[in-house]
């Protein structure tokens, strides 16, 4: 699971003697500008080493991976001579760690300051607050934090078989699991079990929490859980699932890639199946 690491410090604003920079840009359709390669790398358009304070003026600033200011940038209309724009839901899996949960911060928070820049109570535009990432509006005082949409993702099992589904919507043809986002008002578990009764018509018991993936597309918090189905009996919703079936380790259909939430529970269920 995709996650940034410990040495990553966010922060307002860099420090006095912020070293190099790390520079994360996109495309206005949201595409990381990379040098391609196997594994690409994002395209730092600053000098690896700028004189002292040029890289804290420019950008979004992040935070802090090691002695690196790392910032977000939206990119120039065109990518330059050996560099690309690719998509970043494809990247995010291929690059290295923690470039790739740093990156989908970057563009996360870019989208924010774009598109959170006027109060949505009286219209006045808002300012950077100064002691945490958020905008107040000087005339009425209301608060507006980076958007976070939390969505659950569930493996289910019975008899020790996995519960796979086909998303009707969905490109590639893999299979993956029961997911979908958290209604206001709801809890986790609660979503769980309401995703798994509208899409297949399962009622669940034994719902335990694995983990979570930040995803950005849009702003998502990916949180992963395990249960257990009360019935065998599968009744696709035919909108978001097109087709689902209980398999086994040895017979189940293709999967999502590594690095995923979706391919982490999967693996790990499927290990803990008889053969």
């Amino acid at each position: 699971m995709s996650t940034a690491r410990p040495d990553f410090v966010p922060a307002l604003r860099p420090p006095a003697d912020a070293g190099a920079a790390l520079c994360f840009h996109f495309s206005p359709g949201g595409d990381l500008l990379v040098h391609p390669g196997d594994p690409p790398r994002p395209a730092d358009l600053v000098p690896p080493d700028p004189p002292q304070g040029e890289a804290a003026t420019t950008g979004l600033y992040l935070g802090q991976l090691g002695t690196r200011a790392c910032f977000a940038h939206w990119g120039p209309a065109t990518a330059p001579d050996g560099t690309e724009y690719a998509s970043l839901r494809g990247l995010m899996l291929r690059l290295p760690e923690p470039l790739g949960a740093l990156a989908g911060r970057a563009r996360q928070l870019l989208e924010w300051d774009r598109d959170y820049r006027f109060c949505g109570r009286c219209g006045t535009p808002m300012r950077d607050k100064d002691d945490e990432r958020a905008r107040i509006c000087p005339a009425c005082q209301h608060l507006g934090y980076p958007r976070l949409n939390p969505a659950i993702i569930v493996g289910i099992t019975h008899h020790g078989r996995l519960l796979l589904c086909r998303n009707a919507r969905h490109r590639g043809g893999f299979f993956s699991l029961v997911a979908g986002f958290v209604e206001v008002g709801e809890s986790l578990e609660g979503a769980v079990r309401r995703e798994a009764a509208e899409e297949v018509g399962l009622s669940l018991e034994r719902v335990c929490y694995v983990g979570s993936q930040p995803w950005p597309f849009p702003s998502g918090l990916m949180i992963g859980f395990t249960a257990e189905a009360t019935s065998a009996a599968i009744r696709v919703d035919g909108d978001e699932i097109a087709e689902a079936g209980w398999y086994g380790p040895d017979d189940h259909p293709p999967v999502p890639p590594h690095g995923s939430i979706s391919r982490t529970i999967i693996d790990a269920v499927l290990a803990s199946l008889p053969r």
